[in-house]
């Protein structure tokens, strides 16, 4: 097997690199704080997020993607005691997505959300 080391991949084409059709890297993540005065702790592809109310938060992208059949998985880490969380990615458009954060079926706010898109390339 050979090894290849490179420092920057480009598609030919321009956009992201893909390996027989896949794309290699995400379209965008964020990690962000959504307590009090929400904020950016770090990003790609990502302009800012928007407090939607207590619980709800909308995640804008710094470039509107081609489509909006992309998949946006958000994911928490708890500070609380309580068991029962879920984080609801609603709303794919080509320009933002909506993640609600709920703890024992209630939307509260959390101090760490972390959200990653694949897809909405063309």
């Amino acid at each position: 097997m050979s090894t290849v080391k490179a420092n920057d991949i480009t598609n030919v084409a321009g956009g992201i690199p893909t390996v027989k059709g896949q794309q290699l890297i995400p379209t965008a993540w964020v990690n962000f704080n959504g307590t009090s005065t929400v904020a950016i702790r770090d990003s790609e592809g990502v302009s800012s997020i928007s407090d939607g109310g207590t619980g709800r938060y909308t995640v804008n992208f710094t470039a509107n993607l081609s489509n909006a059949n992309y998949s946006a998985v958000a994911s928490t880490t708890v500070q609380s005691s309580f068991t029962n969380v879920s984080n609801n990615v609603t709303s794919l458009a080509v320009g933002s997505f909506i993640i609600q954060h709920r703890e024992n079926g209630s939307l509260i706010d959390t101090e760490r959300l972390l959200a990653v898109v694949m897809g909405g390339q063309s």
